[in-house]
């Protein structure tokens, strides 16, 4: 009697090889000896999820320097049927390569896609103060053009991990000015039930203000201030329709099977005109979630008790 096998699992993220992003996907257990899909961009990793090519993508949200990635927030926003189910740190650590030979002293013109650049910059004004930067379109394209030929870069500001892929000369390491950079990542899947309550939990969401008044950012931040729930990430970004019109991208503290978290979403959802609920997840740090007694599950059932006994005429006590 033989066992059927069980089919791989296809994963998506930015690739190629040696990312920040493969750094990520290499932290979920389930994804571990199954197949590593590299895309181009957060929308294509993302229509694979929704297209059925890729049972998740891992894809880039926040970053502790540089705050939000747009990209990623934008595309959560704009297409439907995708949940986050996991959240990821990776840190940020940036080394300097070139080919094989180089010495750092030879180097005079230095790739770097912008953002790592701005990440390095005390380090290379001190080491390489006379360099000059090549814009590249990402961390690993900047080495990749190194090795095919087509940079002029005598060496590249990229990932430690892409010295497991490929042969080059590490100039220096840990070059980023910010040594406690982190880069938060979120596995997105299909759109299925959240995981049960872990107690260090999660959720995350997209709301649109119903109009232009003053007070309404107010409004719609009450729905959390009232119900005990702490915010961790709160952005704005364009709708793009019109000037002045912006989306709310907002991470709380809790998991929507909370008493109080679902007290919020439901106040949201007569709020807001447009309220998109990404998902609730376990936290990447596990940090436990603190709240005043008072905004215990316990305290939410007791007063929707009361009212049911109010409205059928039951004594009170």
């Amino acid at each position: 009697m033989t066992t059927a096998s069980v089919p791989r699992r296809t994963y998506s993220y930015l690739g190629p090889a040696g990312t920040f992003t493969e750094a990520a996907l290499a932290q979920v257990p389930e994804a571990r000896g199954q197949i590593w899909n590299p895309v181009r961009n957060v929308a294509e990793a993302l229509a694979d999820v929704v297209d059925g090519r890729s049972d998740a993508a891992m894809i880039a949200i926040e970053n502790s320097v540089d705050g939000g990635v747009s990209t990623a927030q934008d595309a959560l926003a704009t297409m439907p049927g995708v949940r986050i189910i996991g959240e990821y740190l990776v840190p940020v650590n940036f080394v300097l390569v070139g080919r094989p030979g180089t010495r750092l002293e030879d180097v005079s013109l230095v790739a770097a896609h912008p953002v790592a650049y701005a990440q390095c910059l005390q380090w290379l004004g001190r080491e390489l103060p006379a360099h000059a930067h090549l814009p590249a379109s990402s961390n690993v394209a900047s080495a990749l053009g190194l090795i095919d030929g087509s940079s002029d870069a005598d060496a590249a500001i990229s990932p430690p991990g892409i010295l497991e892929h490929h042969d080059l000369q590490l100039l220096a390491e840990g070059i980023g000015d910010k040594k406690d950079a982190v880069t938060r990542f979120v596995l997105v899947a299909r759109t299925v039930a959240p995981p049960a309550p872990t107690g260090a939990d999660k959720t995350s969401l997209i709301v649109e203000l119903p109009d232009d008044h003053p007070g309404a950012l107010l409004e719609m931040l009450e729905q959390f201030a009232t119900r005990g729930i702490n915010l961790s990430l709160l952005a704005s970004r364009p709708i793009g329709d019109a000037l002045g019109r912006y989306r709310f991208v907002i991470d709380a503290d809790g998991h929507v099977l909370d008493e109080r978290m679902a007290d919020a979403l439901l106040g949201l959802r007569r709020f807001s005109p447009k309220m998109i609920f990404l998902g609730s997840y376990p936290r990447a740090d596990r940090a436990i979630n603190r709240y005043p007694d008072r905004y215990s599950d316990d305290v939410f059932v007791e007063a929707r008790d009361w009212l049911r006994g109010l409205v059928s005429g039951e004594p009170e006590s």
